[in-house]
């Protein structure tokens, strides 16, 4: 960083100089967590980093039209269609048409610079409770992103769907921060479509931070379909005021190692929380969540539901910490890890944890880690079908309880489609890509 800080911090204004040089030190105390610490037992971030990727320190700008490259595997929806590339917002994004005025959507590289009003007051303020140092790294690194403000009142009619596209000629580590606001009384929908479009290894420490202001709603969906040479590390700040409503579902298709991190904070009264996943490993694949949820105020509810189901070799993790802090009284919240082992080399860590420090509250949570069960596969194979298709429709039917959670109709229905065909084996490659990426490797 600091052979490289004039180069990272041109064109930025002096704000973000400050807020990098902070992160940078906090990420010196801190650096990456260790294999074995709490909240990272299962995974093992030191040596995934140690590995020789080549980072970019300004702003790229891509002459290939990625139009003309990539269709997505979502096209039915009726979005706004945002393109990044390695991080970067494609400059040859389409302005947000016919929505109210004062609704920004831009690269954050380019909202630092138009509007230090508004990043100033939000960027890096909702991810203290991170004591990792990887949202450190990424404030320190991080060129650019998707940037999303609604002013106070205003909504999007339709969602914005933005394809996070990976795509160089050789290894590459890849620092993104989103910033999305919604203002007082608004309400959004994003949809986010991780891909890869070429074979090189990619190590991925994105981070999204969410305001969501007095009684807003917003839905917030991940879609993660990348190569088995991809490594992610995607962590999510959800800052909720009262009233608030906040969904997010983030569906994991396929990747080679995969970590979500979720943070939320519901520091004032009346909001609701709404966290489901649900990931999909076969090979050698891991896919590790976590989740941080806390009621800091009284009356608010939060629903979480994560499930996996995990074939071949491949390992999973679950950790997730419900937090009530003194005086939320009133509390209602329900976590619920589930998961299916497919094969007796598959394995599943699963730690869900009640952290209460109030006395009139419902809470609860749980974890299940199983096999396929035995009498519901008896009772299809005894009505005729096969015991291939037998096995699919339980995986599916597992699968469904997640599925359902997806608010947006067109967008439930792609991801049914895309969810089956996973099951089946079906989904090598994306299938309306022109760059031959394989997953299976």
């Amino acid at each position: 960083y600091q052979d490289n800080r004039e180069l990272i911090n041109r064109d930025v204004p002096d704000y973000i100089h400050k807020i990098r040089d902070n992160a940078i030190e906090d990420f010196r105390e801190s650096g990456i967590p260790e294999h074995g610490s709490e909240n990272y037992t299962h995974i093992d971030l030191p040596s995934i980093f140690s590995n020789t990727y080549k980072k970019i320190f300004s702003h790229e700008r891509y002459d290939v039209n990625l139009n003309e490259v990539f269709q997505c595997n979502v096209p039915e929806l009726d979005t706004h269609l945002v393109l990044l590339i390695n991080g970067n917002y494609y400059s040859d994004n389409k302005p947000i048409a016919g929505e109210a005025d004062g609704i920004i959507v831009c690269g954050l590289a380019e909202a630092m610079v138009k509007y230090p009003g508004i990043t100033a007051k939000h960027l890096s303020k909702y991810t203290s409770g991170d004591s990792s140092g990887l949202a450190s790294l990424n404030t320190a690194f991080a060129q650019d992103g998707l940037f999303v403000y609604l002013p106070k009142g205003k909504s999007l009619k339709k969602a914005i769907q933005v394809v996070n596209l990976l795509r160089a000629n050789e290894n590459r580590m890849i620092q993104q921060r989103n910033l999305i606001i919604l203002e007082e009384n608004c309400s959004a929908n994003i949809v986010i479509c991780d891909h890869t479009l070429s074979e090189h290894h990619y190590l991925c420490n994105n981070v999204t931070e969410v305001f969501a202001g007095k009684n807003s709603v917003f839905d917030l969906y991940n879609m993660q379909d990348e190569h088995n040479h991809a490594k992610k590390v995607n962590s999510v700040f959800i800052h909720q005021e009262y009233g608030s409503n906040v969904l997010t579902n983030t569906i994991t298709l396929h990747g080679g190692i995969v970590r979500n991190n979720i943070w939320v904070n519901m520091d004032e009264e009346c909001c609701e929380n709404h966290t489901y996943g649900i990931f999909f490993a076969d090979k050698n694949q891991h896919i590790d969540n976590f989740s941080a949820i806390s009621h800091n105020k009284p009356n608010c509810t939060s629903n979480e539901l994560i499930k996996g189901i995990l074939d071949d070799n491949s390992t999973g993790a679950f950790a997730g910490r419900i937090l009530v802090a003194r005086g939320a009284q009133k509390t209602l919240a329900y976590q619920s890890n589930n998961n299916i082992l497919l094969t007796d080399m598959a394995r599943m860590n699963t730690k869900p944890q009640l952290e209460i420090y109030a006395d009139d509250v419902k809470c609860s949570h749980g974890a299940t880690v199983g096999q396929l069960d035995e009498n519901a596969m008896f009772y299809l194979r005894s009505r005729g079908i096969n015991k291939k298709e037998a096995r699919m429709l339980l995986m599916y039917a597992f699968a469904h309880e997640v599925i359902e959670k997806i608010r947006i109709v067109p967008l439930h229905e792609r991801i049914e489609d895309l969810i089956e065909k996973r099951l089946r084996g079906e989904l090598t490659r994306c299938a309306n890509c022109a760059v031959n990426c394989y997953q299976d490797n």
